[in-house]
């Protein structure tokens, strides 16, 4: 638990930071946002594509902790698709807030993720990551601007809208370039890699400070019955079903923690961002991602230390 506390400890610090930031010195909005789309189009595509293309893939369980990883997230899509009318029945959501509910239960933060599985083990955990990274976040955006399109925006978008948006996703281009350069065995000029290691080893630095200056503390402590069942989906149930799914496949020792720190993050704040672009209930996942990642500093311990 030691341990892990202290993997943790600098994750959450620089998240306290970016809120004391966001109240102080740094307190127009414009400023974070400038940050935000350096990290989101630069910055993480840069560490991600450097992350892969240089992981081991013959020691990283590929199958297993992919596997895992995409089957927790399509079962947690699908559990939330199949609640939606029970709590439409009972009045305690709409289109748009349930479009919150299901990114809430299903997205993830990566920077956290990466800087947890980094700071736990180094380059191996970086390249477990990179990999979950490859398998989680395709899916989870197809499924968000898909369910988004459908429940919230005012008018239904076309298949090839839809489309265009998840082609347009930097992450999803990083994670196909590193993944094809990998594979391809292309060399890279050395000016390449020490660019690429400058540039991502300050993206999550400043991803987690965006992320601590996102919070909104607006109804902290009266969480909405919506906001309570998405922590309970993300924070409790999601790691526990990749767990179960990862220990069924094989999975164990490092690679099963990071399957764990991928899954009990919460959930990103870019989610945030497509909630209000798309028509998404986004003052209701501004409280579900600030409750999420307060109390995440409390559940991934302890979820950690279970496994390791």
């Amino acid at each position: 638990m030691g341990v892990v506390l202290g993997a943790l400890a600098p994750v959450f610090l620089l998240i306290v930071m970016g809120f004391g930031l966001k109240r102080s010195l740094m307190r127009l909005e414009t400023q974070w946002h400038g940050l935000e789309r350096l990290v989101y189009y630069v910055l993480f595509p840069a560490l991600l594509i450097e992350t892969v293309a240089k992981a081991d893939l013959a020691t990283v369980p590929v199958a297993g902790v992919g596997g895992a990883l995409l089957l927790s997230a399509l079962l947690m899509s699908g559990l939330c698709l199949a609640l939606r009318p029970l709590l439409a029945a009972r009045g305690m959501v709409d289109g748009p807030a349930f479009t919150s509910i299901f990114q809430g239960a299903t997205r993830w933060q990566t920077y956290v993720a990466l800087a947890v599985a980094g700071n736990l083990y180094g380059n191996l955990g970086l390249a477990l990551a990179s990999v979950a990274m490859v398998a989680i976040i395709p899916l989870v955006n197809v499924l968000s601007v898909t369910v988004l399109a459908h429940y919230a925006s005012p008018d239904k978008q076309s298949v090839r809208t839809i489309a265009m948006t998840v082609v347009r996703n930097p992450l999803i281009w990083a994670c196909a370039i590193g993944l094809a350069i990998n594979l391809s065995h292309l060399p890279l000029p050395r000016v390449w890699h020490e660019v690429a290691s400058a540039l991502g080893s300050s993206s999550l630095a400043i991803g987690l400070l965006v992320t601590g200056a996102g919070l909104h503390l607006e109804g902290l402590f009266r969480p909405s019955a919506p906001a309570a069942l998405t922590i309970f989906l993300k924070l409790i149930l999601m790691p526990a079903v990749a767990v179960a799914l990862a220990l069924l496949f094989g999975v164990s020792g490092p690679n099963l923690v990071v399957v764990v720190c991928c899954t009990s993050v919460p959930t990103s704040s870019s989610a945030y961002v497509l909630a209000r672009q798309m028509g998404g209930d986004a003052p209701l996942l501004a409280q579900i991602i600030t409750l999420q990642t307060i109390l995440a500093a409390i559940t991934m311990p302890i979820a950690i230390a279970l496994v390791a």
